[in-house]
């Protein structure tokens, strides 16, 4: 069953997708990648205390998998053009 997700959390994910991928491309800058992996973390925490979650008792896990195959997509789609 397809989630109605809120603009901020879809954004979110799509943001810790991009990130992720700089962090992977980063190469050695030291400097760089500190604040890419916090980034990261930041996101991280944002995506998973959402209060969507709470809205989805017993199918926050598939939702979840949704969320992240959706944004994967577009990210992946993004960074092609």
């Amino acid at each position: 069953m397809p989630h109605a997700f809120p603009d901020d959390l879809i954004q979110a994910q799509r943001d810790w997708y991009t990130t992720y991928r700089r962090l992977a491309t980063a190469g050695g800058a030291p400097a760089q990648t500190t604040v890419l992996r916090r980034r990261l973390v930041r996101l991280s925490v944002r995506i998973t205390a959402h209060p969507f979650w709470t809205t989805l008792p017993g199918t926050a896990p598939a939702a979840r998998m949704e969320l992240k195959e959706m944004t994967w997509t577009e990210a992946a789609e993004a960074e092609d053009r």
